[in-house]
């Protein structure tokens, strides 16, 4: 035990090998094609594939194929293995060493809880599932949105969409995520990514350490052809986030504990993923 997690810690001692370990967790559960990993951190492609050898070998990612691509995605259970060995084993779990891990036993307590959608642009996914909570759950759920790099007006597909579906969109708007960061904004309980480039940019380290999840979906910003083709793009999209809205709301989130709530939130990306293959 004691040497295969000092080859794990030894593999993780290296900036690159971790910036790579580091967005894989980011985008857990999803499966990362080695391409993208290479664009976004700016390594060569022959210089990662090492990097992503290291980390297989030391059983802390796994490799699968799809077609032509090789996917990359956390091994969980032995990265957890390791933080247990760390936390459980070497600290004795101590509480005052330990917080905040301790707190995954606990449970969520009976109120109101803030949940913050992000995405790059804050013009049309993150606005579709703000709308879709407040629309599903505002008796439970004081709902926001944000983006990365956010458009100066939303989408006006988006807008439509969202119109034609029944949501007053008067209340929207887009914004930047740096506004709940600030002094005095909501201390968020769930932070969602809905696309990959969200999930792999540097966030803020949230205050009261949120249930974190990522939902990635295609951009339909970026769909192309005909305004109905378009259009089509965005309902797609709208039906999708619906889906994993309607998943979130109905967890008993009042009496689940944190490790119970994260592995729930993480299933909903999860099966998202396996309902577009």
């Amino acid at each position: 035990m004691i040497e295969e997690i000092t080859n794990q810690l030894s593999i993780l001692g290296h900036p690159q090998r971790i910036s790579v370990f580091r967005m894989l967790m980011r985008r857990f559960p999803d499966t990362v094609p080695a391409g993208e990993l290479a664009e976004e951190l700016g390594i060569k492609a022959s210089t990662l594939s090492n990097y992503l050898n290291a980390l297989q070998r030391s059983g802390l990612v796994k490799q699968e194929r799809s077609g032509t691509s090789l996917l990359y995605s956390i091994e969980m259970n032995n990265v957890q293995q390791m933080l247990d060995f760390l936390i459980v084993d070497c600290c004795r779990g101590r509480p005052d060493i330990c917080m905040p891990f301790s707190k995954g036993t606990e449970t969520m307590t009976d109120r109101k809880f803030n949940v913050l959608f992000l995405c790059v642009g804050n013009s049309a996914r993150s606005i579709f599932a703000e709308s879709l909570l407040r629309s599903l759950g505002s008796d439970r759920f004081n709902v926001y949105s944000a983006g990365t790099q956010p458009s100066s007006e939303l989408n006006p597909f988006a807008v439509q969409v969202l119109s034609d579906k029944g949501h007053d969109t008067s209340v929207l708007r887009s914004k930047h995520m740096s506004e709940f960061a600030e002094p005095g904004a909501p201390e968020m309980d769930f932070v969602f990514t809905v696309c990959n480039q969200a999930a792999n940019e540097e966030c803020p380290a949230w205050e009261g350490q949120p249930i974190s999840g990522h939902w990635g979906m295609p951009d339909p910003v970026k769909a192309e052809g005909t305004d109905a083709e378009k259009s089509l793009a965005f309902q797609n999209a709208y039906g999708a986030l619906k889906r994993r809205i309607e998943a979130f709301t109905s967890l008993p989130v009042e009496s689940l504990d944190r490790i119970a709530l994260q592995s729930a939130v993480d299933e909903i990306g999860r099966k998202s993923i396996e309902d577009t293959k």
